[in-house]
């Protein structure tokens, strides 16, 4: 298959983030359980993927083995809890995992909302559309009317309708749970086009 990326303006992130409540604790936790629960995407390759080997790889499960190097002393102190997009907050909230690494747009309505303190990011994406090459589509601004592949529960999901409504364009949104899901989709012919961080629509 070919397709043909089409870049809008919206900037994302992938961000290491910790929960404000917990934090004053977590450091702690960690230290007297000997293990860091990091939780990251799990599937997206170059931020967060399994090895042959199993082994979690890239730049976001490379932050949780520094992680763990500094408080531990031993990066493979680390368990990796792959997570959703609906799942992560909720997941970090409860101490399910002791830090967040992995893409997730740093915004001030979830740092207020979410008691949630953004650390640093670690990439700066921007969000991106996919056509297949063969669509003759050259602009974002010929979308409209378009189905769209999107991941549920993100930023992405809230630019993009956004987008659509500032320009006047209709559009059928097609939610899925996951970033491997969402692409399937697209790939298997749910929709016309997909839309996502760009460093994923690459990978």
């Amino acid at each position: 298959m070919k397709f043909s990326a089409k870049i809008a303006t919206t900037v994302a992130a992938s961000a290491v983030a910790v929960a404000q409540v917990a934090s004053a604790g977590t450091l702690d936790d960690v230290k007297a359980r000997g293990e860091l629960k990091c939780g990251v995407s799990g599937g997206v390759p170059g931020f967060s993927a399994p090895d042959d080997a199993g082994r979690m790889q890239g730049i976001d499960a490379a932050v949780c083995d520094a992680i763990a190097a500094a408080v531990l002393g031993d990066a493979s102190k680390v368990t990796f809890i792959p997570l959703t997009a609906k799942e992560r907050f909720t997941a970090l909230a409860s101490g399910e995992v002791d830090v967040l690494s992995r893409n997730t747009t740093h915004t001030l309505t979830r740092e207020a909302s979410l008691g949630l303190n953004f650390t640093y990011y670690n990439y700066i994406d921007g969000q991106g559309f996919m056509v297949m090459k063969d669509s003759g589509i050259k602009s974002t601004l010929e979308l409209d009317g378009a189905s769209i592949c999107v991941q549920a529960g993100t930023t992405t999901e809230l630019n993009m309708a956004d987008y659509f409504r500032n320009n006047n364009m209709s559009f059928t949104p097609v939610g899925y749970e996951t970033s491997s899901q969402t692409r399937e989709g697209f790939e298997g012919g749910a929709c016309d086009v997909l839309t996502s961080d760009k460093s994923q629509l690459a990978a």
